[in-house]
């Protein structure tokens, strides 16, 4: 039996020898024209016709319907599809290798992963030091969250202040990344020479504590429009609240796209964007003009402003959208006359952008206080959970159960220790380390002390780390080799007051007011500031940290 199907006409060619045979023809044709009429009736509709193709026992010669190929792949396909969402779950012997979750059952559709983002993600942060560190973090990791990863492995103490800065060294531009945002898909926004620094920022959410050192009332208009009589609490409501609309203005410099030179301009802050007055100080809707949007854009700090902008002051900032690409004349470039006036504007527009989430941000690391974190600060080893307050004054030792008694004991023993080290040095014993040697190096292990440094870079360090009062470091006097320097910042603005060596009955002592206080040891200095002013114009709070990864 031949059977040939061409395009158009359907040939059925038997030969006589088949009649004779045992096989019923007539059935097996009726058969085959049951399931060419299914077929057709499946792809062509109900207009498909099918015409038999014997008659009275002869062939014929019938025109046949065309057959719709594709039709009939998606009938397969379809098939195909059913029959393997049917399946069970296959279990993966290789759980290892399965990018998504590390998922130990392989099903339909799972390999390859359809999302990228449910991998891991290689992240690669800076110290200050310059040197780097390699993490690898889930898609959905916060700044936060890596924040106390970092100080967990650094074995250093969280108090909230850590911050990560997305710095562009080629651009001298840099920010701290709020703690809700994903550090991955700032990394992607990222250009090639971007990078992620670690370090601390204690003004990170200071306007929350102090809110009218930050925001000056000729620069806060509902201010002036209800006679500067604000209280703290209600300022930073107007801003918060998404019912009021609190506004922020001011002169600044811009600088002209394509051009050098900066031009003084009063601006407005917004919710809606940033504007300028292209008449004076007009508030008129026909003199307003879009500098920004907030929504799409971010807010940096430019380090390099007088050097590489000829910024007319020190105090540059910059608005860089989000879907830039690092040209510089994609950037707002800004100068304010101070560096309260570029705060003011620059905490202006975060608030104005996240609103609500900044003040959940701030007060969820109080929230999680009871709890205990994955990534909270290391807490002290078994041997010194073990060891308690022992009192070997009488015949047998006894040990203190009163906490304010321990206390004073440590403190009497650490007196006791600084008497006998001294008693033993002006005897001329022999001791490894001269008292006066162990003076000038016992500092040195601290985190507040900076060694050798000029007074620009101590400049420096105080403006990254935030420069809120108290804010302070100690390095060595330039001028005077003998001297220290205390650098402290108070009001936005950095002072230095020098430690000078003072010898009395043989014996050096460190003074910040020409003798009247007098100290062995820089250690003992810095404690005593931190509990009383003195002549600072403030007590000594955040020591300027830098940790190595």
């Amino acid at each position: 039996m031949f059977f040939f199907f061409s395009d158009n006409e359907t040939f059925i060619n038997l030969p006589p020898e088949s009649k004779s045979d045992d096989v019923d023809l007539e059935a097996l044709v009726n058969d085959m024209n049951s399931s060419l009429e299914s077929l057709y009736s499946s792809c062509s509709g109900p207009q498909t016709e099918s015409t038999p193709l014997l008659h009275n026992g002869q062939t014929s010669l019938r025109r046949s319907q065309p057959m719709h190929i594709l039709a009939v792949r998606r009938l397969q396909e379809e098939e195909l599809q059913l029959r393997t969402s049917s399946l069970p779950a296959i279990p993966n012997p290789f759980p290892e290798l399965c990018s998504p979750a590390s998922s130990p059952v392989l099903s339909p559709g799972s390999l390859p992963p359809g999302d990228p983002t449910t991998g891991k993600h290689i992240v690669k942060i800076f110290s200050e030091d310059g040197v780097g560190k390699v993490v690898e973090i889930p898609a959905d990791m916060m700044a936060r969250d890596l924040c106390q990863l970092l100080v967990y492995k650094s074995h250093c103490l969280d108090d909230n202040s850590w911050v990560l800065v997305e710095h562009h060294p080629l651009l001298g531009l840099e920010r701290c990344l709020e703690d809700h945002e994903l550090v991955v898909q700032v990394q992607a926004s990222m250009n090639s020479d971007g990078r992620f620094l670690f370090r601390k920022n204690y003004a990170k959410y200071e306007f929350f504590r102090n809110p009218l050192t930050f925001f000056p009332e000729h620069m806060v208009a509902w201010c002036q429009e209800t006679n500067h009589t604000i209280p703290p609490s209600q300022l930073l409501q107007n801003f918060l609240s998404t019912n009021s609309c609190p506004e922020i203005q001011g002169y600044l410099y811009i600088k002209e796209v394509g051009r050098k030179s900066w031009k003084k301009v009063y601006m407005f802050l917004r919710r809606s964007g940033l504007y300028c007055s292209t008449k004076g100080a007009s508030k008129e809707p026909r003199h307003l003009q879009l500098l920004a949007d907030l929504e799409d854009s971010n807010i940096f700090t430019v380090i390099t402003g007088k050097k590489q902008h000829s910024a007319p002051t020190d105090f540059e900032f910059c608005i860089k959208p989000n879907k830039s690409r690092g040209e510089m004349k994609e950037l707002r470039m800004l100068c304010a006359e101070d560096e309260q006036s570029r705060t003011c504007w620059m905490t202006g527009f975060r608030l104005f952008k996240y609103g609500i989430i900044l003040y959940q941000n701030y007060k969820l690391p109080q929230q999680r206080k009871p709890l205990l974190s994955p990534f909270s600060a290391p807490v002290r080893s078994v041997s010194e959970n073990s060891l308690v307050a022992m009192d070997f004054s009488g015949r047998i030792g006894r040990v203190i159960d009163n906490p304010v008694e321990a206390q004073c004991a440590a403190m009497e023993e650490g007196h006791t220790w600084r008497k006998r080290t001294q008693r033993m040095n002006v005897i001329g014993s022999q001791s490894p380390l001269h008292h006066s040697t162990l003076n000038s190096v016992i500092h040195i292990a601290q985190l507040w002390y900076y060694g050798r440094i000029t007074r620009e870079e101590s400049h420096r360090i105080i403006h990254q780390q935030g420069q809120v009062d108290g804010l302070f470091l100690v390095r060595v006097s330039q001028s005077n080799p003998k001297a220290f320097v205390l650098t402290l910042c108070h009001h936005k603005k950095i002072k230095h007051f020098q430690i000078l060596p003072c010898e009395e009955d043989g014996q050096v002592f460190f003074s910040l007011d020409d003798g009247v206080t007098k100290f062995t040891d820089l250690i003992q200095l810095v404690e005593f500031y931190q509990l009383n002013r003195g002549v600072l114009p403030c007590k000594l709070k955040h020591p300027c940290t830098v940790v190595a990864l």
